[in-house]
């Protein structure tokens, strides 16, 4: 898929998850009832813990989570614009977010592009828009397609070379590929604290950014590309 790939085709994604509600004790009786049976399973593997500790997790699922931003990056000549769709309201953010695929993201040579995409961002999207009743945008529904006709690209998936028990972060990509990543105050395990508790979305933002323009540049050094340099990336 990459010998032939225009990066200007391509619209690049992070997102930013939460539990649904802030507290365990906040669910309601049935999907209280639920999340302790998930955390059964859960704790095989962490015996110390409860249903309660682990709701910290809940973030992570889309049965138990929510979508508080998604961030895109896409290629506009020289220059790389950033635009996030975020907020409380997950409702609003997903159909603007599936307005914009249907919009300017629907042409066969269009691609998405995450790293941990095909786990995680694309799969969570999907589930999230079902459960709220939103039409899937072309791009994101797997449903009949044949695996060469699903446009979803993954930069932790590229870099295992067929190895399906490798793992490699974001991060540590950045480092060894000498992609300068901004110092943050915040990561991925913090997320759900700086929503919750700190309410400070827009800190969320910027870090869901700073992820898009390091997927972008690691992109750009699989397919032997310049890196963007600072001027040429827009914020919007």
């Amino acid at each position: 898929m990459l010998k032939n790939l225009k990066i200007d085709d391509v619209l690049f994604l992070d997102i930013e998850t939460v539990s649904q509600v802030s507290e365990y004790s906040e669910l309601d009786g049935r999907l209280k009832h639920l999340w302790d049976k998930k955390a059964e399973v859960l704790m095989r593997h962490k015996p110390e813990t409860n249903a309660e500790e682990l709701y910290n997790t809940a973030g992570i699922y889309a049965e138990f989570g929510k979508i508080i931003c998604i961030s895109c990056g896409f290629m506009n000549g020289r220059e790389l614009r950033v635009k996030s769709f975020y907020g409380d309201d997950e409702s609003i953010l997903l159909n603007e977010f599936a307005e914009m695929l249907n919009k300017h993201y629907a042409n066969p040579q269009n691609l998405l592009c995450a790293h941990n995409g095909k786990e995680f961002d694309f799969p969570y999207i999907a589930r999230r828009m079902l459960i709220l009743g939103i039409e899937l945008p072309g791009i994101i529904n797997m449903a009949g397609k044949k695996p060469w006709e699903i446009r979803h690209l993954d930069t932790m998936e590229l870099w295992k070379f067929g190895d399906y028990k490798h793992y490699t972060s974001l991060e540590l990509l950045a480092a060894i590929f000498n992609i300068s990543t901004p110092k943050d105050d915040i990561d991925g395990s913090m997320v759900g604290k700086v929503y919750w508790m700190d309410k400070e979305l827009k800190r969320i933002v910027e870090y869901c950014q700073k992820d898009v323009v390091t997927i972008v540049q690691l992109l750009r050094k699989y397919l032997g590309l310049p890196l963007i340099k600072d001027p040429d990336i827009a914020f919007s």
